[in-house]
């Protein structure tokens, strides 16, 4: 009996302590002052393919397709799967650099006329993302590591290393020192006054000058967050929005106009030139893009910018189906092409005297 009461004992002991340190789990994420989520809107999203024998009798069709991607501000779950015989095997997978998952679908042989078909329903939780608390701290990665190097470099239409995105980059840094001088006039040197007629002599300084003074003194160099609020200013100010066909980051900023994908281009070849790592999150029907700072601590955080609409920057007022981030992906059925979205795609072999195929890619948000 007593051994009885001693077990109970520890087993209320233990859940009580397992709940408090999730509580305080849950309490040290929702005191996170860089990054604060509001509420989250729940969604279907119906992701699959439909592939019919048109041309006669095929073999070793295999079809992959991109499905909603499961991250920090954005829960995943299959609530309904709907698959046809013919599909022999259908499985999910992460791409190695991360950042995207995909549906795979094979079907070791369609009939003349046969249809095959793949749909699966996600349940999709998106939370809107908040402004920070704080951002004083927040600065460019000083040495980044091997999961952010690949948001430095160059990217398809993201000219990052082109002279004229590099000249840019730098103007618009200089830009802003201006409006921020680390120098002010107090500490301009004595020959510098005396060419201008001013008095050396301290004693000299009337209460108005000293005021004057103490103003410039109190104007600091701008933040590494304000760095980044100066590029995405630049790219709105120079650049209009206008629906069309997808270029690159320099034909943008050569245009003065594009749409949201020519936009986060742009942005983001800016903040990568400026040792800044950024990158395109693709959404339903729309992209935008993020970039990175770290605390204090070291720790990295990401933060989005919107590149159509009203003004946002480091949050994200809508919740949208997010499908993908980033814009450099490497297929394993595509070596040689270099993706910035893994897109949908179908291979196949056909028998003697048949063709190709016909295939639909399903992704609707219910």
């Amino acid at each position: 009996m007593i051994r009885l009461r001693y077990l109970v004992t520890c087993f209320c002991f233990c859940t009580f302590f397992l709940l408090m340190v999730r509580a305080s789990a849950q309490i040290k994420v929702e005191q996170n002052p860089y990054r604060k989520y509001g509420e989250t809107q729940l969604g279907q999203y119906r992701v699959g393919a439909s592939i019919k024998a048109t041309r006669g009798a095929v073999q070793n069709i295999k079809a992959m397709v991109a499905i909603p991607f499961e991250c920090e501000e954005q829960d995943v779950k299959i609530i309904e799967e709907d698959i046809t015989a013919q599909c022999e095997q259908v499985e999910y997978r992460l791409l190695r650099e991360g950042g995207a998952r995909q549906l795979l679908i094979s079907i070791p042989y369609l009939g003349s006329g046969e249809e095959a078909h793949a749909l699966i329903t996600f349940e999709v939780g998106t939370r809107i993302i908040l402004p920070p608390d704080a951002t004083q701290e927040l600065v460019i990665p000083v040495r980044p590591g091997r999961e952010l190097k690949r948001f430095l470099g160059k990217s398809p239409f993201i000219d990052t290393n082109h002279a004229k995105i590099k000249k840019v980059a730098r103007k618009i840094f200089a830009d802003l020192n201006k409006t921020n001088p680390a120098t002010s006039p107090a500490e301009l040197p004595a020959n510098s006054k005396a060419e201008k007629g001013e008095s050396t002599d301290a004693s000299a300084v009337t209460p108005i000058q000293q005021s004057e003074e103490n103003a410039a003194e109190s104007i600091k160099e701008p933040t590494d967050w304000q760095r980044v609020e100066a590029i995405y200013d630049f790219v709105l100010q120079h650049v209009e929005y206008v629906e069309g066909d997808d270029k690159s980051a320099l034909q943008t900023l050569q245009d003065a106009e594009g749409d949201c994908q020519n936009i986060s281009a742009l942005f983001i070849a800016l903040c990568r030139t400026n040792k800044i790592p950024a990158r395109i999150v693709w959404v339903h029907e729309h992209n935008y893009a993020e970039f990175c700072l770290q605390d204090a601590a070291g720790k990295l955080h990401w933060f989005p910018v919107e590149s159509a609409g009203a003004r946002a920057f480091g949050h994200m007022p809508l919740a949208r189906t997010i499908l993908q981030k980033g814009d450099n992906f490497k297929v394993p059925e595509r070596p040689r092409t270099p993706l910035r979205y893994a897109s949908n795609f179908m291979t196949a072999q056909g028998v003697p005297g048949s063709g190709k195929p016909r295939v639909r890619y399903i992704q609707d948000q219910l």
